[in-house]
């Protein structure tokens, strides 16, 4: 083998291990996307006390106290109740601006 072909096998395993150690480390960030995700609906479901699908304040208030702070901010169509979409677009923008820097 030349030394020229040893070096390019070398970059190619480097390559496929650094690879596979990046696809490995994805999958806790999935799993426990998905774990928080579980979280939130069931959470949401046990404070939704008339299952219609939508948070009222006091819903809010009683099953999930952080929501209810956040309420207003929530409630981006000032309909006076939330919905899980909703809940989940507000923590994904507060995720975003984490990321970004801002406090």
């Amino acid at each position: 083998m030349t030394p020229q072909n040893s070096l390019r096998l070398a970059t190619a395993l480097a390559c496929l291990v650094v690879g596979a150690a990046r696809a490995q480390s994805a999958l806790p960030d999935a799993s426990r996307r998905e774990a928080l995700r579980s979280e939130l609906t069931q959470r949401f479901a046990a404070a939704d006390t008339n299952a219609d699908g939508r948070l009222s304040r006091d819903e809010a208030k009683a099953g999930m106290p952080r929501v209810y702070r956040a309420f207003d901010a929530i409630d981006s169509t000032h309909a006076g109740s939330i919905t899980l979409a909703q809940i989940e677009a507000y923590l994904a923008s507060q995720r975003g601006k984490r990321g970004a820097g801002a406090p």
